[in-house]
């Protein structure tokens, strides 16, 4: 009878395209996957792997294997879950993988609650963009992904996965305080066309809503400077250097001398929470999922003015 866990990692260097990338989303070594595989090979009599290059690849025999594996996997997860159903016990294991602003402002409240409430599951959290962390869930690699989706650049999610919507999340723009426009009531971005901008670089999602946005009026943005993180952001536009666009989840106390003012129309993220279907019936699952919606609603951003700073 074939090996469960090694047809999972069999499963993982197909998926990953490598023995490096098997053992990183494993969480083993690369001899360890190497040993399972020759393991494997002796159980089905075949080579499932061979030399090219530096690297390996699957043989015809491995990539069909591999293949049927990933099927068997998710069926083998549908009965856990079942049998989990049945028994009731919020128990186990299970990874969660989070874009930064909701694994900043979302994810610590749930982390503790489950804790408290589930002392028998232990939760663990890694901070992944959507791009990385949907292959790793449909891989297996994780039990819940939260990524963000924007109505102008809809999010692909693979077959085999399902979805929950989590909250809205607006964006406001971040004035200095000395900015002609700072004490508005609310601002239209094209009202902004002229300004210095700091935002995140190209190919981000933020950055290029704001260059698609003000290029629609015939405007190319001047993005003087780029930063990933929110707070440096903020302490650009204190200084006086740009306008930013930041959101209200997962927001960091900004400077005194930076305003928020919302935008109109706003900017507005979904925030998802996406796991396998074959899982659903998991009872840790349907608890953390439960625990997310929970303080989605209790975290769920409100107005954007400078009297509620986030």
């Amino acid at each position: 009878m074939l090996n469960l866990e090694r047809l999972r990692v069999l499963h993982a260097v197909y998926t990953t395209g490598s023995v490096v990338g098997a053992a990183r989303n494993l969480h083993v070594t690369t001899s360890a996957v190497s040993q399972q595989m020759a393991r494997l090979e002796r159980e089905v009599g075949q080579r499932l792997v061979e030399r090219q290059g530096r690297g390996v690849r699957l043989t015809e025999a491995g990539a069909l294997l591999a293949r049927n594996a990933g099927e068997l996997l998710s069926h083998v997860e549908r009965i856990e879950s079942g049998i989990a159903e049945h028994r009731g016990a919020v128990a186990g294991t299970l990874t969660i993988a989070a874009f930064a602003t909701a694994a900043r402002g979302l994810l610590p409240a749930v982390l503790r609650d489950l804790r408290s409430r589930y002392p028998d599951l232990s939760v663990s959290l890694s901070e992944r963009e959507p791009h990385e962390a949907i292959p790793a869930l449909a891989r297996g690699h994780l039990e819940v992904a939260i990524v963000q989706d924007w109505v102008d650049d809809v999010l692909a999610i693979p077959e085999g996965l399902a979805r929950r919507n989590l909250l809205d999340d607006p964006f406001d723009v971040a004035l200095p305080v000395d900015h002609p426009l700072a004490d508005r009531d609310s601002i239209a971005i094209t009202e902004l066309a002229g300004d210095d901008w700091i935002s995140w670089s190209t190919g981000q999602i933020c950055h290029d809503w704001l260059v698609r946005t003000l290029r629609v009026d015939g405007v190319e943005p001047r993005v003087v400077h780029t930063a990933s993180e929110h707070s440096t952001q903020l302490a650009l536009v204190a200084a006086g250097l740009g306008t930013a666009v930041i959101p209200r989840l997962g927001r960091e106390p900004a400077p005194p001398s930076v305003r928020f003012v919302p935008i109109n129309p706003p900017p507005t993220r979904r925030v998802l929470a996406l796991w396998r279907q074959s899982a659903t019936a998991r009872p840790a699952l349907d608890a953390t999922l439960d625990a997310l919606q929970r303080h989605c609603t209790q975290a769920a951003p409100g107005s954007g003015t400078n009297e509620s700073q986030l």
